[in-house]
């Protein structure tokens, strides 16, 4: 088995049985909502804080493969790991998924998975929404008011 079947299974595992999929209560979690409009991609994800260690993630939501399968893992990811770090690894993923010559690095783990689609620039989108949508529930922690409507993000 080469890597691109490798990466291939990873993406149609996660997308076919999704972790962390299910909702949080808010409060204590906190929500955001994302669209992907080009793909008709639509997530809610709500992120559970013990001051700066995240310590759950769910997502529901509808859309392609690629972008339910990065959700999923991006849920993985995140659990147990800071905000600096969580932050980190958006940084590393979203360089791989933007340049074609960012080199994988192993800290990516199955988040690699998802290096396939910088060949695809639409593709990109479907894949960054999960973590933008992420980041803006983290903004949303930092709120001294919770807003009554989550905040949402758009990959356009």
């Amino acid at each position: 088995m080469d890597l691109k079947d490798l990466y291939r299974d990873v993406i149609l595992d996660h997308n076919k049985r999704p972790r962390n999929f299910g909702m949080l209560a808010v409060p204590p979690a906190h929500e955001a909502r994302g669209a992907n409009p080009l793909c008709g991609d639509t997530l809610r994800v709500w992120v559970q804080l013990d001051g700066e260690l995240v310590t759950d993630v769910k997502f529901e939501g509808k859309g392609c493969a690629i972008s339910v399968a990065s959700a999923s893992l991006m849920t993985e990811a995140a659990i147990g790991h800071t905000r600096a770090e969580v932050q980190a690894q958006f940084e590393r993923v979203h360089n791989v998924f933007t340049h074609h010559d960012a080199p994988l690095d192993p800290a990516l783990g199955k988040l690699a998975a998802l290096a396939g689609v910088r060949d695809f620039p639409a593709r990109v989108k479907c894949a960054s929404l999960a973590w933008h949508t992420l980041n803006a529930a983290l903004s949303a922690a930092d709120a001294e008011q919770p807003s009554a409507t989550p905040p949402t993000v758009q990959t356009e």
